[in-house]
């Protein structure tokens, strides 16, 4: 089963990122703080290199860019006039913002250029190859494709179950049972999903309903105020997919009774184990989601319920045959 929702386009500001990652990349903001509204809008690394010399026929001036002891030193062997020159047609491609790498001090000529262009100046501690990968790293999270699907999610024992379902079919009731069981409320109703480097699936809440689980007939309840912090959990993987069907909706062959054939659920172009479970008067819910991701914990380790029961099947029909 495949999901053709509509992605979500990510897009980060330069103030945004720096809010988010400036600790962890150790940035400090030096010059062009009036540009911290420009937008990065590709999740990669540029080092200036050949812009220097005023070749910019492949200048990714959309992204990061980085000057570090190599760059400073060929401006820095330039005539005053020169250095001015480059370093202003490189501002005159819109570029996101300017990071210097090993805590190298911007000139003064680069931070008035940066001013008059509106171009945010950070400098960083770290080398310039490593502050490359981790840049890198907190980019590709921030790029990643991302998705809204109505959908609640919960964590069970660390196996992360998105709950589909058609809305009043009982998403957030199953979830709340089971929160009541110990278990973490990672969202309700929407989760934002985020495909990271193509392999894995992480679903979150957004910030304005995280905490936050509506049960009809109750209205909106804080899962943190009633439940304690260990009821929620701001982001995680996404290991079983479960979608809560009308039992009177569903044909004979569309229930699974045995489980030997594995059916998955495609978001983002990433296929994940996918099970329906009927909905019927009387049938505790939250109880079967619980044992449908405790059986897929058990698969992930290579037991499958199933499997070992039709091969014990087979086995003791094949006894029988040779008696």
């Amino acid at each position: 089963m495949a999901n053709n929702k509509k992605q979500v386009q990510p897009e980060i500001t330069v103030g945004q990122f720096y809010a988010k990652h400036a600790a962890s990349l150790q940035l400090k903001l030096v010059g062009g703080a009036q540009g911290m509204n420009r937008r990065i809008t590709e999740g990669s690394v540029n080092r200036v290199g050949l812009a220097l010399t005023g070749f910019f026929k492949y200048f990714a001036y959309r992204r990061v860019q980085l000057i570090g002891s190599s760059e400073s030193a060929y401006l820095g062997s330039l005539p005053m006039a020169e250095r001015r020159k480059r370093i202003r047609q490189i501002f005159e491609h819109k570029m996101p913002c300017l990071v210097y790498t090993r805590n190298i001090k911007p000139p003064t000529y680069v931070l008035e250029e940066a001013e008059h262009f509106g171009v945010p100046i950070f400098s960083s501690p770290f080398k310039t190859t490593v502050l490359v990968n981790r840049i890198t790293i907190v980019l590709e999270e921030e790029f990643a494709p991302t998705i809204n699907l109505h959908s609640s999610m919960v964590d069970i024992q660390g196996v992360g179950v998105l709950i589909m379902g058609e809305s009043g079919i009982g998403k957030s009731e199953c979830v709340l049972g089971l929160i009541e069981r110990g278990y973490s409320l990672v969202s309700d109703d929407v989760t934002k999903i985020r495909a990271l480097e193509g392999r894995e699936l992480t679903g979150t809440s957004n910030d304005l309903t995280r905490h936050y689980i509506e049960v009809r007939g109750i209205g909106i309840l804080n899962v943190a105020s009633i439940f304690g912090a260990s009821s929620i959990r701001y982001q995680k993987r996404i290991d079983l997919v479960v979608t809560l069907k009308e039992g009177s909706k569903m044909a004979g062959e569309e229930i699974d009774r045995i489980g030997l054939d594995q059916h998955f659920y495609e978001i983002l172009q990433i296929k994940v184990p996918h099970v329906t479970i009927p909905v019927r008067m009387g049938r505790d819910l939250s109880g079967l989601v619980e044992v449908a991701a405790l059986d897929q914990k058990l698969k992930s380790i290579g037991h499958h319920s199933a499997f070992e029961f039709n091969e014990r099947l087979l086995s003791k029909m094949q006894q029988q045959k040779e008696r």
